[in-house]
């Protein structure tokens, strides 16, 4: 079959779904958009500040858009986030203690957070004297409830979600799935729910926080950052519990009072305002390639006529060697280093060589069109992303020649 012929149909059985997303995004424009009104966003928030950052105007007011787009009480945005992980962990050990249990309800969480937990003598959550424990998944990737059950009869103190899949053939948790978990958890503890909330921002008209989770937390180079973010992470969710995280930002009794940021903030503002649109432009893209691929005979997720909790595809391969030729045809489809040809390589904080494709405007921003992998059976390739869905039709139309060539 011919590949434009390939991706036709597939967008075309896709339409009902496509329709769907276009309601979801301009529902999240309009919440964005007023989180911008009832704050008063002007130009003067744009402006950076250095030292101490006092009454930094931009930093305060963003906290604030943030905390109205995601429905919370408070949130912290801040540059000084590395990535994900750094955020994450800012979160688990602002609100752990020594002698605390940390629950993972969604089974093992991803790769480079579990140095976090149990790390040995660097500094790790294990280390500090907090326990974890995880209730592993059903075998169709949904909560174990009679497991969470019987768990939580024991002592526990912070319960922890990964809503997207990481390196596990699932899809992500909708938002439906989590507003069940958070009804059914509450029958039995009040121990604060914190979700890693990566690539699921704006993919649906609600964020878990809307639903009863305690936290969310997230990069800014997914999703909400729109593609423009340079750097950063989120952390929005209930003021009392936003306040004990703010205090391992910097240090106890100061918070977020500090904090500067000399470059000035307009890409993050500006970024958190294309967001929505950008986001449905990835889910689309995700759609798209799970479809086409599917018509191919490969096994991908999502499935036909599902819904996404996050903008991630994932693909499996027969061979580690259609594996590399997907990402690297990835890679040579981006506009920015396409002359480069990735290779698995030693990748810090995972157990397995990780290739990764990430030909993007901001370092290993995955908002824009990437794909990774770890080397291993099953090889499933993560593709996820794109600024703009024309560019992951092109970059699709490269990837099949390529595939279908070899």
């Amino acid at each position: 079959m011919k590949i434009d012929k390939l991706i036709k149909e597939a967008k075309e059985e896709l339409g009902e779904l496509f329709a769907y997303y276009d309601e979801v995004a301009l529902f999240n424009q309009e919440k964005v958009l007023n989180a911008f009104r009832n704050n008063r966003v002007a130009l003067r928030h744009f402006s950076g500040t250095n030292g101490y950052g006092y009454d930094d105007i931009g930093r305060d007011t963003l906290n604030k858009v943030y905390a109205s787009a995601f429905g919370t009480e408070d949130a912290i945005v801040s540059p000084s986030f590395a990535n994900g992980t750094h955020t994450i962990a800012t979160c688990l050990y602002g609100l752990l203690r020594p002698g605390d249990t940390l629950v993972s309800l969604s089974g093992m969480p991803y790769d480079t957070l579990q140095e976090v937990i149990l790390g040995e003598s660097n500094g790790s959550l294990k280390d500090y004297g907090v326990s974890f424990d995880k209730i592993d998944l059903t075998d169709k990737g949904g909560f174990d409830f009679d497991a969470i059950k019987e768990r939580l009869q024991k002592p526990h103190t912070l319960l922890f979600v990964q809503r997207s899949r990481g390196y596990s053939w699932r899809d992500a948790f909708l938002i439906e799935n989590i507003k069940e978990l958070v009804l059914f958890v509450r029958q039995f503890s009040d121990a604060p729910i914190v979700m890693d909330n990566c690539y699921g921002e704006f993919t649906q008209k609600q964020e878990p926080t809307e639903v009863g989770v305690d936290v969310v937390m997230g990069s800014l180079i997914k999703n909400p950052g729109g593609g423009l973010a340079p750097t950063g992470g989120y952390i929005a969710g209930k003021k009392d519990l936003i306040e004990k995280i703010s205090y391992r930002l910097t240090v106890p009794g100061i918070g977020m009072e500090v904090g500067s940021y000399e470059m000035g903030y307009r890409l993050f503002y500006q970024g958190l305002f294309l967001a929505p649109h950008v986001t449905v432009q990835a889910v689309k893209a995700a759609l798209t390639y799970s479809a086409v691929f599917r018509k191919l005979g490969y096994d991908a997720l999502p499935r036909s006529g599902q819904k996404c909790g996050d903008i991630i595809c994932s693909i499996k391969f027969d061979t580690a060697e259609q594996l590399i030729a997907f990402v690297q045809s990835v890679q040579g489809a981006s506009p920015i280093d396409s002359y480069v040809t990735p290779y698995p390589w030693d990748m810090p904080g995972y157990a397995h060589q990780v290739i990764m494709a990430a030909g993007t405007f901001v370092q290993g921003a995955s908002i824009e069109l990437s794909a990774d992998s770890p080397i291993k059976a099953p090889y499933i390739a993560y593709v996820q992303g794109g600024l703009t869905y024309e560019h992951a039709l092109i970059a699709l139309k490269d990837c099949l020649a390529r595939i279908c060539h070899n």
